[in-house]
C-alpha cells in the first residue's frame, strides 16, 4: 500500500492539473480531475486496507480480515494516528482467538492511539480484563471491566460485563489459600 504521504502528493497534483485544465477552458477534464483527486484525500483519512477489514469482521470472517490488515507493512507511515488506534484494534480482535497475550498488545496499543466511539473503547477493555484474568491479575481485570462500564453508554455489553464480575466473584482466591497447610511451618522445630 502507499504512503500517506504520497496519496496527498497524488491529491495536489490531481488539484493543480484540475486548476490548470479549468483555465485552459476544459471544464469536463477539470471536473473530472477534481473528482478523482477526491478518492487520494478520502483513502489518506480513510485507509483502504482497513476498510476491507472492517467490512470483514463485520461479516464474521477472522482470517479475510486478518489477510488485509496484513498488508499494511509499515502502519507507522502508511496511516494517521486514528487509524492506527483502529489498526491496533482489528489486529486485537484477530489475535484474541489464537494468541490472548499478542491481543493485549495490540489492545493497549489501541486505547493509547485512541478509538473514535464508546463501544469500542468498551470491547478493547473487556478484551483486557480477559486477558488479566487469564494471567490471575484480579485487580487489574477489575479496573478494566470498571472501564469498560463506563464506556458501554448504550449497554451493549452489559451481559459480557455481568459475567465477567460473575467470574471475578468466583476467581475470589487469596494467596494465603493458595499454600499448602502442612507445608507453613516448614524447617521449624516444635
Amino acid at each position: 500500500t502507499m504512503n500517506k504521504y504520497i496519496k496527498l502528493v497524488i491529491a495536489a497534483v490531481l488539484i493543480a492539473l484540475a486548476i490548470f485544465l479549468f483555465t485552459q477552458r476544459e471544464y469536463g477534464w477539470g471536473i473530472i480531475s477534481l473528482l478523482l483527486a477526491v478518492f487520494p484525500i478520502l483513502f489518506y483519512f480513510r485507509n483502504e486496507n482497513i476498510l476491507l477489514a472492517f467490512w470483514f469482521l463485520r461479516k464474521e470472517e477472522m482470517p479475510k480480515a486478518k489477510k488485509w490488515l496484513l498488508k499494511i507493512k509499515n502502519p507507522s507511515s502508511e496511516l494517521v494516528p486514528k487509524q492506527m488506534g483502529y489498526y491496533n484494534y482489528m489486529m486485537g480482535i484477530t489475535e484474541a482467538q489464537d494468541n490472548i497475550s499478542a491481543s493485549e498488545k495490540y489492545m493497549k496499543e489501541a486505547l493509547d492511539y485512541g478509538l473514535s466511539f464508546d463501544h469500542d473503547r468498551a470491547m478493547a477493555n473487556l478484551s483486557l480484563a480477559g486477558a488479566a484474568m487469564s494471567k490471575g491479575k484480579k485487580k487489574e481485570a477489575e479496573n478494566y471491566i470498571k472501564e469498560a462500564k463506563k464506556n458501554d453508554s448504550k449497554g451493549m455489553f452489559a451481559d459480557q460485563i455481568k459475567m465477567m464480575n460473575g467470574q471475578l466473584k468466583r476467581y475470589n482466591v487469596s494467596n494465603s489459600q493458595l499454600q499448602n497447610p502442612n507445608m507453613r511451618h516448614k524447617g521449624r522445630k516444635f
